[in-house]
């Protein structure tokens, strides 16, 4: 696992092609989790619909949003402060050389993530990402080649949702964003679970590379830039 930080998105981009590509030339020799967070950034990926991005130009500059095109998988989509994103580089010949399979690993660990929290997050059959309430909590945009994964998940933590009101989310009209922060207060005011520590941004991410570790069968271990592409 490396932790990124806070980072722009097309700098993280650009450094997880590379790790992909040394993942695929067997230079690095086992798989990466890549966590980042980014500053306010909207992507399009490969099945977004004209119309699903409501905002122009104008308006994502004046929020100072950036925009991007990129090649995953799935319709537009957020990234921005308090949430936790994901990017695995994952060797799928060394699990199982199938798509779905991986979709349904990540789905699963973000569940198992959530719920130590009090958050029970749960699958929709038909919508990659995970769902609570009724509300979806997180997103998922894959890519693979050579059966080598990259891009990957966006876990609202405590995101400021009113972003998600310059587009129609993963394509879906009507959809409502939640994050775990969100689902916590609700839940603290009405007495069934206790409110957000100061620290939620780290106790989720410490529980995603714990999930990530049991969903994957690796034992999670930090590593650094120089470690993955010596010389970035």
């Amino acid at each position: 696992m490396y932790d990124m930080g806070l980072r722009g998105y097309a700098e993280a981009l650009s450094f997880q092609r590379e790790v992909a590509a040394a993942r695929i030339a067997k230079r690095v020799p086992q798989d990466v989790l890549l966590l980042v967070e980014h500053p306010p950034v909207i992507t399009l990926g490969r099945s977004t619909k004209p119309g699903n991005l409501l905002a122009t130009t104008g308006m994502l500059s004046a929020r100072g949003v950036e925009l991007f095109e990129v090649e995953r998988g799935g319709d537009v989509t957020f990234h921005g402060p308090g949430q936790l994103v994901g990017y695995p580089i994952v060797d799928l010949a060394e699990h199982k050389e199938d798509l779905h399979w991986y979709l349904r690993q990540v789905e699963e660990v973000m569940i198992r993530a959530v719920a130590p929290f009090g958050v029970r997050a749960e699958r929709v059959a038909g919508k990659t990402g995970i769902w609570t309430n009724g509300r979806k909590l997180a997103s998922i945009g894959v890519h693979a080649r050579q059966w080598v994964t990259w891009h990957g998940f966006a876990l609202n933590v405590t995101t400021d949702l009113s972003y998600f009101d310059l587009m129609v989310p993963c394509g879906l009209p009507g959809v409502d964003m939640t994050s775990v922060e969100r689902e916590l207060l609700e839940g603290a005011a009405r007495g069934v679970c206790l409110a957000p520590s100061p620290a939620l941004g780290e106790e989720v991410r410490e529980a995603t590379v714990r999930a990530f570790g049991a969903v994957f069968q690796r034992q999670p271990a930090t590593t650094t830039r120089e470690a993955l592409i010596p010389g970035a």
